[in-house]
């Protein structure tokens, strides 16, 4: 199974619906469980990371695969991307995904993480970057399975 958490509400109907179609393209391939975790508002950014890293850690399982994503993390490709999917898919039952809010991930839950992800040195809304990790997501498996996909 895939897991995606992601701190922070989607409120713009037409990343929704594109997160929508993404999900259903994907549930083909694999089972998709995104936990949307209300973002923290209140307080200094070292407080909000410590209460969404909280709220993160509750989901998260010693037998899931982690990954967080990170602007620091490693850069792959979009087949290297795959690869990593389709091996760790054969190790762990799950592959969780993080998506921090506005101020990133705690580092509490970055230690937890087996893989740290960038999808580049530039900062994205994290509503428009869950629309990004979901057609990557799709890609992948569009690519293990030798099937043909737009470029």
């Amino acid at each position: 199974m895939i897991r995606i958490i992601c701190v922070g509400k989607i409120k713009e109907k037409y990343l929704v619906d594109a997160i929508n179609e993404y999900s259903k393209r994907i549930s083909k391939y694999s089972k998709l469980e995104i936990i949307e975790l209300q973002d923290e508002s209140q307080g200094e950014t070292s407080k909000i990371l410590k209460l969404e890293g909280e709220k993160i850690d509750k989901y998260l399982s010693p037998k899931d695969f982690v990954i967080s994503l990170e602007i620091d993390g490693k850069n792959l490709t979009s087949v290297e991307l795959a690869n990593l999917i389709e091996e760790k898919q054969i190790e762990y039952s799950n592959i969780t995904f993080i998506i921090g809010g506005s101020y990133g991930i705690d580092d509490s839950i970055k230690e937890k993480a087996n893989y740290h992800l960038s999808f580049s040195k530039m900062t994205f809304p994290h509503q428009l970057f869950r629309l990004l990790l979901l057609e990557q997501i799709y890609r992948s498996f569009k690519i293990n399975n030798n099937e043909s996909y737009h470029k």
